[in-house]
């Protein structure tokens, strides 16, 4: 087993309304500046980007009911990796909750340094769901 850390981020909207705002794959480099360094391409099956060590392949699971966002992130070095993310609900908001594995081989500073991305993403994602952020240029689709 891996070791894992789960972080998660409370947003003040319906979970089935911020779900729908943001599943869709070309949403992603709006806030998850973590997970690509450029706009994703679509590829048949799967989506490519800029990641922050090279080109990535991407991998979305499709909408849903549940708010399921997992995605698998392939660098083209060692197996990809699964990132489970998900839309709860939280009373009459929404819960942003995404798993970190460590993989192996990664040293203690570039866990830290991906756990630091991910917190960075989720507070960008409040930001621009919630309207506050106004250094993005684009609004998050209404669905």
């Amino acid at each position: 087993m891996l070791p894992a850390r789960t972080f998660s981020i409370s947003i003040a909207l319906p979970w089935q309304t911020l779900y729908e705002r943001i599943w869709r794959p070309e949403v992603f480099p709006l806030w998850a500046a973590g997970l690509s360094q450029s706009d994703l391409r679509p590829a048949g099956e799967h989506w490519e980007a800029e990641g922050v060590e090279g080109p990535i392949r991407i991998r979305f699971t499709p909408q849903n009911d549940f708010g399921i966002m997992d995605h698998v992130v392939d660098t083209g070095e060692g197996d990809p990796v699964h990132v489970p993310l998900r839309v709860v609900r939280n009373g009459e908001g929404a819960e942003v909750v995404l798993t970190l594995f460590r993989q192996p081989g990664m040293d203690e500073e570039r866990f830290s340094a991906d756990i630091k991305l991910i917190n960075r993403d989720l507070r960008a994602l409040k930001l621009l769901v919630e309207g506050s952020w106004t250094g993005l240029g684009a609004e998050v689709p209404a669905g």
